[in-house]
């Protein structure tokens, strides 16, 4: 079997990796310049920023298993069992940042980046499908896995003959912007370094610092769906987030700060099945959509996609 997956998220990496360990031939594309989609990593002088996903936890044997190896080489490390209070479940973070955890299950699999998808069509050659990139090379496959949110899936699957219609066409994600500040000392964010729905702009705060990831004094915020859908387009948005951060500052300032938009954050709905296929199993689909939307689902996911192709 040859596939192709579209999208080098955890859902699609997870994918490949488990199709390459039953020695499927698999290559991955994805048009962002890295690997790992919210698993997010980004540097600012000396300072460190988990941009995207900041930390996840445990609840299923599966995704158990791929922690306890991250545990085991030391990639994932602690940072607290609850930003409220001990609630029992620790919140685990790539202790490189959560962009590493990408890059480990990246590892030996073909990737190419900076490559955009364009469409999906009948396969012109042997293989059952094309993938086009937009550069009008083609990749083909007897199967693809497309692990990228619905509307993008949507867009692609135009030219397929495959349609997804009814409610599964009106999946809708929330927005979430972010603002990445370093500062000239330590923020005033509490003993557990992450503050959740802390006031009425952030949903997120989290002190990179605090969670191991950066030596630098290094805050991630998160505007909230709401504020996120209202300012979107705002030209002054860099100084709108700069004077909602003030409170979480304490006595620091913010020496340097830029502005990250995510435009399929968190889908709206979850859909009960782990992930989607086509009646002969020939396309699915993959994501936090399907499983959840967090690092575990996403992870999920992908591994139900790769048995859809391996039954």
């Amino acid at each position: 079997m040859n596939v192709v997956v579209i999208g080098a998220g955890i859902s699609g990496l997870v994918a490949a990796r488990e199709l390459a360990r039953h020695d499927v031939d698999v290559r991955l594309v994805d048009k962002g310049r890295s690997v790992g989609g919210r698993l997010a990593t980004r540097r600012i002088g000396d300072a460190r920023f988990d941009h995207g996903a900041q930390f996840f936890t445990v609840r299923t044997p599966a995704f158990q298993r791929c922690v306890d190896d991250w545990i085991e080489r030391g990639l994932v490390h602690v940072w607290n069992h609850g930003f409220d209070g001990d609630d029992g479940h620790p919140r685990y973070v790539g202790s490189a940042g959560m962009n590493s955890l990408a890059k480990d299950l990246a590892r030996d699999l073909e990737v190419e980046t900076s490559t955009m998808a364009f469409t999906v069509r009948g396969g012109s050659g042997v293989e059952r499908w094309d993938v086009v990139i937009d550069d009008a090379s083609v990749r083909t496959g007897d199967a693809v896995i497309l692990a990228c949110p619905i509307p993008q899936s949507i867009a692609l699957l135009v030219d397929s003959g495959v349609e997804l219609g009814g409610p599964m066409a009106l999946t809708a994600y929330d927005r979430t912007i972010g603002l990445l500040a370093t500062l000239d000392g330590p923020p005033s964010i509490g003993v557990s370094g992450g503050v959740q729905d802390g006031d009425d702009v952030f949903s997120f705060v989290g002190d990179n610092a605090a969670k191991g990831v950066s030596a630098e004094p290094a805050v991630t915020f998160h505007a909230n769906p709401a504020w996120s859908e209202e300012h979107w387009d705002d030209d002054d948005l860099a100084d709108r987030l700069r004077a909602a951060a003030e409170p979480w500052l304490g006595d620091a300032s913010i020496i340097e700060a830029q502005v990250k938009k995510w435009r399929f954050a968190t889908p709206r709905e979850v859909w009960p099945d782990p992930c989607w296929s086509t009646a002969d199993d020939s396309i699915v689909l993959a994501g936090d959509v399907f499983a959840g939307p967090k690092v575990e689902g996403a992870h999920n996911s992908g591994l139900a996609a790769a048995h859809a192709l391996l039954r």
